[in-house]
């Protein structure tokens, strides 16, 4: 607790840091030091994988070090302004494996619960970010019907896939009929989630699901 309230009192005074290795930077919004420019895990070819519904999904950056760490803090910690660095990384990865491969931008969606206490949806500000960067406009296709114990929490990826299942519902099936969707998230590990709501929008008539996370597990 001492460690995160000596954190919080550094950011308040001194909020110019790299937002992955927190040295300090000459003033101004938060953003990238040159050594982790240089050294960030960066995937190689989008780290392209597939899912039991989604055609596939790219991600920026491998969830491991200071990256773990960066998107814990925004995430779970009220880092909201790492929203536009995370968003420009995103976009360029969207922009260099996707790029013309989707016709609606939209974000996995927190239950209302969990976005009250949080006080904001990580996944929509990414998509938001990363829709400037790609002069796209996001549009929500998904809403979340019920709260759900935290992925993170659940275990093996069969746990995971029944933890999750029917969480989902599309806010309105003629939006998404037979267009190719794009779903952005934070962090995709089994894909349990990413799957759930790409056989959401499917079953809703959606012609294809990519999805597109900043980080992504080895």
């Amino acid at each position: 607790m001492a460690h995160k309230l000596s954190d919080w009192l550094l950011d308040l005074l001194f909020p110019s840091r790299c937002v992955f290795c927190r040295q300090f930077l000459p003033p101004g919004p938060p953003r990238i030091c040159e050594r982790c420019q240089q050294s960030l895990p960066r995937t190689s070819d989008g780290g392209r994988r597939r899912g039991d519904f989604f055609s596939e999904c790219v991600s920026a950056l491998y969830y491991e070090d200071a990256v773990r760490e960066a998107v814990r803090r925004y995430k779970f910690e009220g880092a909201q302004a790492y929203a536009p660095v995370f968003g420009a990384l995103l976009a360029e990865c969207i922009y260099e494996d996707l790029e013309g491969e989707y016709d609606i931008l939209s974000w996995v969606p927190l239950d209302p619960g969990r976005r009250r206490k949080r006080g904001y949806d990580q996944a929509e500000l990414l998509a938001r970010n990363a829709g400037r960067r790609l002069l796209r406009e996001p549009a929500p296709v998904l809403r979340k019907k019920r709260g759900v114990q935290p992925q993170s929490k659940t275990g093996e990826p069969e746990k995971r896939r029944a933890n999750i299942a029917g969480a989902y519902a599309v806010i309105d099936p003629e939006t998404v009929r037979g267009k190719r969707i794009l779903l952005i998230d934070d962090i995709v590990t089994t894909g349990s989630t990413l799957s759930e709501c790409a056989k959401t929008l499917l079953l809703a008539g959606a012609e294809d699901v990519r999805c597109a996370t900043l980080a992504s597990t080895r």
